[in-house]
């Protein structure tokens, strides 16, 4: 049997993940650029709540009140709030119905500043596919681009660096 995993010890870029959760709320659908309906829902465990997304005829099976097992899940990060997926080869199954201990704070899916400057970050070094010693540079490029709306001449000075 698989080792079940905390909502408090779920952190962005873990996989193979083994969760027990009941379902708080659930969001409205959306639809996908692909025709996928995309549905995010609430979920919590007795350390804290957390957001799930779930996709296509699944998200319209889970109902408030069950009780669910998710098998190779993994958690990322969506617009800055951590998020859990079900992986490659997992599943969800419904193992009871609202008898389960449950603790709606900490809700590790609030908006999380670090989560963003670490998503900036990655994508800075994605866009520019350099060698990750100028990733620094960039950085501080960013930086006076953003001090530059203060004072004019930062920003003439950083793209002549450049």
């Amino acid at each position: 049997m698989s080792t079940e995993t905390s909502v408090k010890d779920i952190k962005p870029g873990l996989k193979n993940l083994n969760v027990i959760f009941i379902v708080l709320e659930t969001g409205r659908v959306t639809k996908t650029k692909d025709g996928h309906e995309v549905r995010t829902c609430k979920v919590a465990d007795k350390t804290g709540s957390i957001s799930i997304s779930v996709w296509d005829e699944v998200g319209g099976l889970i109902q408030t009140g069950d009780i669910i097992r998710l098998t190779k899940g993994y958690a990322s990060v969506f617009k800055g709030c951590l998020t859990l997926y079900t992986g490659r080869g997992g599943e969800l199954q419904k193992i009871g119905e609202f008898c389960m201990v449950y603790s709606e704070v900490p809700n590790f899916s609030e908006p999380n500043p670090e989560y963003l400057t670490q998503m900036k970050n990655k994508t800075i070094e994605k866009a520019t596919k350099l060698p990750s010693k100028m990733v620094p540079v960039l950085k501080a490029m960013a930086a006076l681009q953003i001090h530059s709306r203060l004072g004019g001449l930062v920003v003439l000075l950083a793209t002549e660096f450049w």
